[in-house]
C-alpha cells in the first residue's frame, strides 16, 4: 500500500511541477504563469486547448498531456485529462491507478496577484492551497528582462515574431531562458513557447485559441470542495477514504 500512495503522490508531484507549468517555483507555483505575466503583463488574456511536453535531461525521460488552458489578468487555469498523460517517465499502471483513486481529472488554479495556487482535484471534490512566500516565487521578480527577437516564422498557419527572453535568478545563478512564438493575426498572443530551467525543457503549444477574456469565476476554487493546506495530506486522507482506510470526515 505504501507503494501505491508513494506512485500515486510521485505522479501528481510530478505532473504539477512539470507539465502544469514546470520548474518548480517554491510553494507549489507556476513558473510559467509567473513567467507569462511577467513578459506580456496583465494584458494577455486567452483560452486555447494546449499540448506540454517536458524533456527531462538528466533523467533522459519525457512527460507529455494535453489540456485546456485560460490566462486573464495575469492569473492563469489549467484542466488536464490525466488519463492522457504520457510519455517515458510515466509507469504503464500510473494511469489505471490515477483513474481508480479518482485522480484523473486535476484542475490547477494560479492567482499571481495574491500568489495563491490551488490544485484542484473533481474526483476528490478536494483541493490543496499553496500560498507563495515572500512574494518572490522564483527570486526574478526584480530581475531586468532580457528581450531579443530572433527573426519571423509561419507557425499552423499564422504568421508569428519569434522572440527569446531571458530572466536572471538571483538564487539559483541560472538564468530562465523562454522561446515564444507570438502570432500576429491574434493581437500577438503566443501560440508556441519554449521555456528552459533546471535542465529540463518544455513546450507548450495551443490551438483553437479564443481571444475573449475567460469569466472572472475560473479562476476561483469551487466553494463545495474540501480545502488542505498541502497536497500530501490531501492525498492521503483522500485515497485512504476512496480505499475504505478511514471512517467520517466526508465531504
Amino acid at each position: 500500500m505504501k507503494k501505491h500512495f508513494s506512485l500515486l503522490i510521485l505522479l501528481s508531484l510530478l505532473t504539477f511541477t512539470s507539465a502544469q507549468a514546470q520548474f518548480g517555483a517554491q510553494g507549489g507555483g507556476s513558473p510559467m504563469d509567473e513567467t507569462l505575466s511577467k513578459v506580456f503583463g496583465t494584458n494577455l488574456n486567452f483560452s486555447a486547448d494546449m499540448k506540454t511536453v517536458v524533456q527531462m535531461t538528466a533523467q533522459d525521460k519525457t512527460i507529455s498531456i494535453t489540456g485546456k488552458i485560460y490566462f486573464a489578468n495575469g492569473d492563469s487555469r489549467t484542466e488536464m485529462d490525466m488519463t492522457k498523460i504520457g510519455g517515458t517517465a510515466i509507469p504503464p499502471d500510473a494511469i489505471a491507478q490515477m483513474k481508480a483513486m479518482g485522480m484523473d481529472q486535476m484542475v490547477s488554479i494560479s492567482q499571481m496577484t495574491k500568489k495563491t495556487v490551488y490544485m484542484i482535484y473533481p474526483g476528490l471534490a478536494a483541493y490543496a492551497k499553496f500560498q507563495l512566500a515572500s512574494g518572490k516565487p522564483d527570486d526574478t521578480n526584480d530581475a531586468k528582462v532580457v528581450t531579443t527577437e530572433l527573426g519571423k516564422e509561419t507557425l499552423d498557419g499564422h504568421p508569428c515574431v519569434k522572440k527569446e527572453y531571458t530572466i536572471p535568478n538571483t538564487k539559483s545563478g541560472q538564468p530562465l531562458t523562454m522561446t515564444t512564438w507570438n502570432a500576429t493575426d491574434l493581437k500577438d498572443t503566443p501560440i508556441k513557447i519554449t521555456q528552459t530551467s533546471g535542465g529540463n525543457t518544455t513546450t507548450m503549444q495551443f490551438t483553437d485559441i479564443n481571444l475573449t477574456k475567460p469569466a472572472d469565476s475560473l479562476f476561483v476554487p469551487p466553494t463545495n470542495y474540501k480545502a488542505y493546506d498541502n497536497i500530501q495530506t490531501m492525498m492521503q486522507t483522500e485515497m485512504m477514504k476512496k480505499m475504505g482506510g478511514a471512517t467520517g470526515g466526508g465531504l
